[in-house]
């Protein structure tokens, strides 16, 4: 079973330079949220993004959703575990060799750094995409179906959880109780466009479907008093 513990709120630093995330972060507090950093912001900044968050006191989710061979995927996996990062991805779909590799070289380094290891996630799918979108590609299954599919490969792998919309999180609960974590980005609140992402939810309506952890980025970083929605949002799903 996952503990949840901490924040429920990840908040996604999608700014395209240090500046821009250091503000940021000091208008926002670890005691009510984690921090993700993802592609854009660490190819703009490196690695010294992530330690100097973690140096304000935030637990950190590296977003690159690696996916490659598996040597490298898990070469990857645990360069971010040396980096500290509390929670990292890759792509359910890079296969469970791959999965397994990652899974693999994350008890290594715990082993060697005083049980210390990220939690390991899988990306399912996408929540830009619909099902038109998956049908382009290859993939003829509805996009609840293929979430399914990989969570099943993911919990087999024996990784911590998945990246899913929180449309699926109720789905993945029945079939998989609470032996995963449920990470949902795609969270908007009842005020917010849905802009890029498809497959939204609410903090409240995620929560009681079954997520474990909500990433929300705009709602919050475009807001007048970031720490002020955090709490507003805590205070929501209860």
């Amino acid at each position: 079973m996952i503990d949840i513990q901490g924040p429920r709120i990840i908040v996604a630093m999608d700014f395209d330079n240090a500046d821009d995330c250091f503000y940021m972060a000091k208008r926002l507090s670890p005691q009510y949220c984690r921090l993700k950093v993802g592609k854009e912001l660490f190819t703009a900044c490196g690695p010294r993004v992530v330690e100097y968050l973690m140096r304000l006191g935030f637990e950190v989710f590296l977003d690159l959703k690696f996916h490659d061979i598996p040597t490298t995927t898990a070469k990857a996996v645990k360069a971010a575990a040396q980096l500290g990062v509390w929670m990292v991805n890759v792509h359910a779909s890079g296969g469970q060799r791959m999965m397994v590799a990652a899974r693999d070289i994350l008890e290594q380094h715990a082993h060697h750094h005083n049980g210390h290891k990220p939690l390991l996630i899988g990306v399912t799918v996408l929540t830009s995409l619909e099902a038109h979108d998956l049908h382009a590609v290859g993939i003829a299954e509805e996009p609840e179906e293929h979430v399914l599919r990989l969570t099943k490969l993911v919990q087999h792998c024996g990784l911590d959880g998945v990246v899913c919309s929180a449309r699926e999180a109720s789905m993945l609960r029945s079939h998989f109780g609470q032996d995963l974590c449920l990470v949902t980005p795609g969270i908007r609140l009842d005020s917010s466009p849905v802009d890029d992402q498809k497959r939204t939810l609410t903090p409240h309506a995620a929560i009681a479907a079954g997520s474990s952890y909500l990433v929300i980025g705009r709602p919050i970083t475009k807001s007048h008093d970031p720490v002020a929605t955090c709490k507003a949002i805590i205070q929501s799903i209860g």
